[in-house]
């Protein structure tokens, strides 16, 4: 089979496509003919070495795949050649085929195609979790959403109108303003690039706030990071929740002041542990999903599709932060 390999730490250049022998499905396993395999932004930072889990090389990355079963592993039950798949892998998703784990492996809907299944669970799975367990959405509450014409940030527009909240999305670019709002968004602000000095700063929270209204954000999402962090924590309502997802733009440092100011929680969120630490709540979301997207009200946006000899340009994509929706690897 063929593989997208990193042989060593670096940028989206340095992986090599690379002929490689077919996996095995071992016990508890199901071998996996990969068809789609979604991009996230852990796959930036895997192959710099820079996220939580390092595995040992060469792997490859890509960590949510949609694929039809090619064979059962011992002790595997209730599946079978040629069934429709969806499974987290953490890495090794760019390659033709993979073993995944037939205890946490999805079904994929036959009215749904390969390319929306690989879509769909890293970031409605984040996204839910967030809102409902670390930021304990309520009906009727102002959810700001930073970086929302990302895969998470349309997942928590989504996510947050289905649960009734009033959403503000938080974007870029025109083009990102449009996708928020197709999302179902009720209002959009479309902020400048950072970074910013102490002035472009104060404006930006002034923004946020102006979007918000004056009783402030309860809930803020936020899956960016760096200098739109401060502002948008300064637009945060009394005893609000500021929720931080992931830092593209980079880490930033919060004045904790603002916390005792507003009373409110500045809350981690990490879907990854949360899921093998509690895999039954974890199955419980992700039942939900799968419920709302038989209903419609939510729905994985595939913006761009590349073949697996160019994933390369995916993931660079990705990095400069240009994606709207999801990005996906046909294979």
């Amino acid at each position: 089979m063929k593989a997208l390999l990193s042989h060593q730490p670096g940028g989206p250049e340095t992986l090599v496509l690379t002929e490689l022998p077919d996996p095995q499905a071992g016990p508890g396993q199901l071998l996996v003919r990969v068809r789609a395999c979604a991009i996230n932004y852990p796959d930036v930072l895997i192959i710099e070495d820079k996220y939580q889990f390092k595995p040992p090389r060469p792997f490859a990355p890509g960590g949510e795949v949609a694929g039809t079963v090619e064979a059962v592993g011992e002790g595997v039950t209730g599946w079978r050649e040629g069934d429709r798949v969806v499974a987290m892998t953490g890495h090794g998703g760019l390659a033709e085929k993979v073993a995944v784990s037939a205890a946490t492996a999805l079904r994929l809907p036959p009215e749904r195609s390969f390319e929306e299944g690989s879509a769909l669970i890293l970031t409605y799975a984040t996204s839910i979790h967030a809102l409902l367990d670390r930021g304990r959405l309520k009906a009727g509450e102002t959810l700001l959403v930073l970086g929302a014409a990302g895969g998470v940030g349309l997942a928590a527009v989504e996510l947050g109108k289905a649960y009734g909240a009033r959403v503000v999305a938080a974007v870029s670019s025109e083009e990102k303003a449009e996708a928020a709002l197709g999302a179902g968004a009720d209002a959009v602000l479309v902020y400048p690039r950072g970074p910013f000095d102490r002035d472009g700063s104060k404006a930006l929270a002034q923004q946020f706030k102006d979007a918000v209204g004056p009783g402030g954000a309860d809930l803020v999402y936020d899956p960016v990071g760096g200098d739109y962090a401060e502002p948008a924590l300064r637009a945060i309502a009394w005893e609000g929740r500021y929720l931080v997802v992931g830092f593209p733009a980079g880490i930033p440092k919060l004045p904790l002041n603002l916390t005792l100011l507003k009373s409110c929680d500045v809350c981690g969120v990490f879907w990854g542990a949360f899921a093998a630490r509690d895999p039954k709540a974890n199955a419980a979301h992700i039942e939900t999903l799968f419920r709302l997207w038989r209903e419609g009200r939510i729905a994985p946006r595939v913006s761009r599709l590349w073949p697996l000899d160019q994933a390369g340009e995916a993931i660079a994509h990705m990095a400069a932060r240009q994606a709207v929706g999801k990005l996906v690897v046909t294979i």
